[in-house]
C-alpha cells in the first residue's frame, strides 16, 4: 500500500486522514480533542514557544503528529506523502520555522530586534528537513499563505467557500479558536483573525468538549422542557433526554447518553435560554444559577461569560472588517461558515445571537475547509501550485485586530453587553456614536445551504478514531521538598512526579500562559519551566 496522510493542524486540535494514494480513497480519520501545546488558544501557544523555546514547541507538535500516524496505523515505510494545513503559527512550529515575525505586530519592534519575515510560500520538502521526523522518509506538502499573517487555513476558507467566483459582498468565518474571517468587497479581500478563545470549540466551558461522539450539540424547547441532542458515533445528532432546565429532572429518557457539551451546543443553549427567559444577561434565572442538562451536565454564569467573550470577539471582527471596507453589515449578501463549530451549530440560532450578521439572508455551511485543502494537495501537486497562483493574485488587506481601534471600541461594548448586561439598544447607540457599522435586528428564516452534514464528510471505511489524550509530555527532574504544591494547584491534573522526582506535564491538559499556577506556587529555582524538555518514550528494542 502507498499511503498519504492529510492533517489539519488546528489550534484546538489536530484532524488527520489516511488516504490510499493509488485509489485516492480515505481509509481512516483520527481527531484529537486538544492541541499538544500548553494553552487553549493561539496566543497561549505563541507565548509558550517564544518564552520557552520554539524547539520545545516543535518537538511537541512533531510527537503529536507521530501519535496520529500510529493511530492511523501508518508505518514509517508505508508513508509516501504527508500534507499539512493550518494557521501560520501552527504550520511554522511544526516545520521549525521562526514565528518571531508573527509574534510582533509593530514594524518598529521588528526593526529594533532585526526580525525578518519568513517565506511561507507553497513548498514540497523532504521529511529529513523536519527535526524529529527523519525516520519517515516521505514528502511533506505545505500550502501557501496569502500574507505572512493570513495563512493556509484562511486561503482554504476563501477558496472552498466559492466567494472568489461571486460579485456579491460576502463574509466567510472559521468558527474556531482563532476565528479567521474574510470579507470580499469587489476585488478586495479584507482578512482578520479574532482570538475568540476556545469556548466555541467547547473548551474553557466546565463540561465542554470538542465535537466528538456523545457530546451535546443542540437543544430545543418542548413545553417548557429542554430537549438535548447528542452526537452519535457517526457524528450525527440523536434525541437525548428531555430535562427540566431548572432542576435537572429527567422528564423523558432519550436514545443516547452524553459526556459533555460542544461549542455548538453552547450557542444553541444560549439562544434558547435567552428566548425562553432562562437567561437575562449576565444572569441565569434559575434557583441555583445553573442550567441543567442531561447526565448531570450543567451550564453556569461563568460559562455564559466565556461564551459571550467568544461571540463578542467574532461580532467585533465582522464590524471591524466592514469598517475597513467602508460598508455596512446590511450590505453583506452571503455568510459562509467553516470549521466544526460552523458545521454543527444551527445557523439560524447562531445568527440570532450575533455570530452571523443579522441582515444576511444567505448562509452556507462548509465543513472543515482546512482538512479538505490538505487532502487536495496531498493528491495533486498541480493543485498545490494552483493555490500559490491564487494566493499571489488575491488583493489582500489584512486588519490586525490587536492594533485596530475599531475592534477595541466594539469589543469593549461586547464585554459590557455580555458581562455587565448593557441593553442592546444602548449597544447600538454607542456604535452609532463611534461612527461604526450599525446592528439591525435579526431577520427571520434566512436561506441556509448546509453543504455537509459533518465537518469531516467522509471518515473512511475504517471509521473515526478519537484520541481523548494527545499523548505528549514535557519533563524535568526537580530537587524540591515533598510538598507537591505544583500537583495540588494544577486545575486539570496535568502534573505528576515519580519517585525519582521526575516531573511529567501532560501538555494537552496544561493551560499554559492562561494559568501558570504551578510556576507561582513553587520556588523558581526548584520548579523552572526553562528546564523542561520534550519527553521521548523509550524505543522498543528490536
Amino acid at each position: 500500500m502507498r499511503y498519504g496522510v492529510a492533517i489539519d493542524l488546528g489550534t484546538s486540535g489536530y484532524r488527520a486522514q489516511k488516504v490510499d494514494l493509488d485509489t485516492k480513497e480515505i481509509k481512516r480519520t483520527v481527531i484529537t480533542l486538544r492541541n499538544p501545546l500548553p494553552g487553549a488558544n493561539v496566543m497561549d501557544h505563541m507565548d509558550f514557544a517564544i518564552h520557552y523555546g520554539q524547539e520545545l514547541a516543535h518537538g511537541l507538535s512533531v510527537n503529536a503528529v507521530k501519535n496520529l500516524l500510529q493511530t492511523l496505523d501508518v508505518q514509517s515505510g508505508e508513508l509516501d506523502r504527508l500534507s499539512i494545513c493550518g494557521n501560520p503559527i501552527q504550520l511554522s512550529i511544526f516545520q521549525g520555522i521562526s514565528i518571531e515575525d508573527l509574534a510582533y505586530a509593530g514594524e518598529r519592534k521588528k526593526k529594533k530586534y532585526n526580525i525578518q519575515e519568513q517565506n511561507r510560500n507553497a513548498r514540497i520538502i523532504s521529511s529529513s528537513e523536519i527535526s524529529g521526523f527523519e525516520e519517515f522518509n516521505c514528502e511533506i506538502v505545505v500550502p501557501p499563505a496569502i500574507k505572512h499573517e493570513v495563512g493556509a487555513d484562511a486561503l482554504a476558507l476563501i477558496i472552498k467557500s466559492g466567494m472568489l467566483n461571486s460579485d456579491k459582498i460576502s463574509i466567510a468565518t472559521d468558527y474556531g479558536t482563532n476565528a479567521e474571517m474574510a470579507l470580499k468587497v469587489k476585488d478586495i479581500i479584507y482578512t482578520g483573525s479574532a482570538a475568540a478563545g476556545p469556548a466555541l470549540e467547547g473548551q474553557q466551558i466546565k463540561h465542554g468538549t470538542l465535537a466528538s461522539p456523545f457530546a451535546i450539540s443542540d437543544f430545543e424547547f418542548e413545553d417548557g422542557a429542554l430537549r438535548n441532542y447528542v452526537l452519535n458515533e457517526e457524528m450525527k445528532p440523536d434525541p437525548g433526554d428531555l430535562v427540566d432546565p431548572k432542576t435537572g429532572e429527567i422528564l423523558e429518557e432519550g436514545q443516547i447518553k452524553a459526556k459533555g457539551i460542544t461549542g455548538t451546543g453552547v450557542i444553541a443553549l444560549i439562544e434558547k435560554a435567552l428566548g425562553h427567559g432562562l437567561v437575562e444577561l449576565p444572569r441565569i434565572k434559575t434557583p441555583d444559577e445553573l442550567i441543567h442538562l442531561q447526565n448531570k451536565i450543567t451550564f453556569s454564569e461563568r460559562d455564559l461569560k466565556e461564551a459571550g467573550k467568544a461571540i463578542g470577539a467574532i461580532r467585533a471582527g465582522h464590524i471591524t472588517l466592514c469598517a475597513a471596507a467602508g460598508i455596512e453589515l446590511t450590505d453583506i449578501d452571503t455568510a459562509y461558515m467553516a470549521g466544526a463549530a460552523g458545521t454543527y451549530m444551527d445557523a439560524e440560532k447562531a445568527q440570532k445571537i450575533g455570530l452571523i450578521p443579522y441582515s444576511t439572508g444567505k448562509i452556507a455551511q462548509l465543513g472543515n475547509t482546512s482538512l479538505a485543502v490538505a487532502r487536495e494537495i496531498l493528491l495533486s501537486e498541480e493543485r498545490l501550485w494552483e493555490l500559490q497562483d491564487i494566493a499571489n493574485q488575491i488583493i489582500g488587506t489584512h486588519i490586525m485586530f490587536a492594533t485596530a481601534p475599531e475592534f477595541r471600541d466594539v469589543y469593549v461594548l461586547e464585554l459590557a453587553y455580555w458581562e455587565e448586561g448593557m441593553p442592546f439598544k444602548m449597544f447600538k447607540k454607542y456604535l452609532k456614536k463611534k461612527g461604526l457599522p450599525s446592528l439591525d435586528d435579526p431577520i427571520n428564516n434566512p436561506v441556509v445551504d448546509k453543504r455537509v452534514e459533518r465537518d469531516i464528510p467522509v471518515l473512511g471505511e475504517e471509521g473515526l478514531y478519537v484520541l481523548e489524550r494527545v499523548g505528549t509530555y514535557m519533563t524535568m527532574v526537580v530537587d524540591c521538598p515533598e510538598c507537591r504544591k505544583c500537583i495540588k494547584v494544577c486545575p486539570n491534573e496535568a502534573i505528576t512526579i515519580d519517585e525519582e522526582n521526575r516531573v511529567m506535564i501532560s501538555t494537552d491538559l496544561c493551560e499554559g500562559a492562561h494559568c501558570q499556577k504551578c510556576i507561582r506556587a513553587c520556588p523558581p529555582d526548584k520548579f523552572n519551566w526553562e528546564n523542561l524538555e520534550v519527553f521521548k518514550p523509550p524505543q522498543p528494542q528490536k
